[in-house]
């Protein structure tokens, strides 16, 4: 009876352990082996219109806004694309920063919203009201507290635009901080972002975040905006992706001077407040995306419970169960470590497997989130 109970054990780790593989090696290595090399010298093909919603925000624009407004993009039409600040309800000085720094910089507006928009939470509003103002057909999108990683963030991003690319993708990452909650949030982000980038080169892309977010106008119009899903908070990055995006509509942008960086949130309950605001937005999902989600979950949650029964068994048993779980460990380790190096993430990985071992506790913790709707903030 052990011995049946062995081999069903075994071929049930064995079955976790192979899905989990089949993952690292066609999916996530496209991540972790990612070539594309961008010319800094290349002239743009197009104007770009550079929008960012602001709620309260006066202090995050007056240290991060620079920064997006001296880029170094350059074409026919100099400068070649224009930075567009709503600023919706702002309370605090907001508009008068916005006001200031309009004369010295003539590619520069912003537009105010005095009137929240009934039934529209979030920033969909604000967004859509940017949008519809773009002078351009390119527009990139950011937060208030997200900073450029360099003065080539937009010449990257927009070469991400080739052929019949109608979205682009980039990596919004978080500073560096000390502390274990840095290290945390950093981790799930690059976790989460080696999924969504993985799945988009394999032709599945489902979401986008909107911290580093490329798109045409005329896409955004011809999905009627944000009406489908107009009604929750969240939504507005992956939520658009994974309705507009298909199999050849989207590109990846992977380069360190094309990465945003945004301040982490400082503590434990103000950063699970804001993921259990993005994880409601999951279930709204396509079926086929939730699906290989979920798979991948489940059996990212087995792995370590059904490796643990299966040292309990003798061998040769034993020996199987650590052979696989050996096999599954280089394997995964290798294309984590060089999917990190490719996100400037590797300090991470010397607690890779501790945070691996944390993510079961994630989804313990988040899930429940898919069941909730999510509460009407920004």
């Amino acid at each position: 009876m052990l011995d049946y109970l062995g081999e069903i054990a075994l071929y049930f780790f064995a079955a976790v352990a192979g899905i989990q593989i089949f993952y690292y090696l066609f999916i996530f290595s496209r991540v972790a082996f990612y070539r594309r090399k961008f010319n800094l010298d290349r002239t743009p093909d197009g104007a770009f219109s550079v929008i960012i919603c602001a709620k309260d925000e006066e202090l995050n624009l007056q240290k991060n806004l620079p920064g997006v407004l001296q880029q170094r993009y350059h074409h026919h039409m100099k400068p070649g694309y224009e930075v567009i600040v709503v600023n919706d309800n702002s309370e605090d000085d907001t508009k008068y920063y916005l006001r200031s720094i309009e004369p010295g910089y003539p590619h520069y507006r912003h537009i105010e919203i005095k009137q929240p928009a009934k039934f529209i939470p979030g920033k969909k509003y604000p967004l859509s009201i940017g949008l519809k103002g773009a002078q351009y057909d390119n527009v990139l999108l950011t937060d208030a507290d997200c900073k450029p990683s360099s003065t080539y963030w937009l010449s990257i991003m927009s070469q991400g635009f080739e052929g019949d690319k109608e979205i682009v993708l980039g990596y919004g990452a978080y500073h560096k901080k000390p502390g274990f909650l840095n290290k945390v949030i950093r981790y799930e982000t690059f976790f989460g972002a080696l999924q969504y980038l993985s799945f988009a080169m394999s032709g599945m892309p489902y979401m986008g975040v909107g911290r580093n977010l490329a798109y045409k106008t005329a896409l955004f119009f011809k999905q009627k905006g944000f009406t489908s899903h107009q009604h929750l908070a969240s939504g507005d990055d992956d939520l658009f992706v994974n309705a507009a995006a298909t199999r050849k509509n989207v590109g990846v942008v992977i380069d360190k001077q094309a990465f945003t960086y945004s301040e982490p949130k400082q503590s434990w309950k103000s950063w699970f407040r804001q993921k259990t605001r993005h994880m409601s937005t999951g279930k709204h999902y396509r079926f086929g995306h939730k699906f290989v989600l979920g798979l991948f979950s489940l059996t990212h949650f087995l792995f370590y419970p059904a490796f643990i029964i299966g040292l309990l068994f003798p061998p040769p048993l034993l020996w199987y169960v650590l052979g696989i779980f050996g096999l599954k460990v280089l394997i995964q380790s290798v294309i984590t470590y060089s999917a990190m190096r490719k996100l400037d993430e590797s300090d991470l990985f010397k607690l890779s497997w501790l945070m691996d071992i944390f993510m079961v506790l994630y989804y313990i913790i988040f899930t429940p989130a898919l069941l909730f709707k999510s509460k009407n903030r920004w």
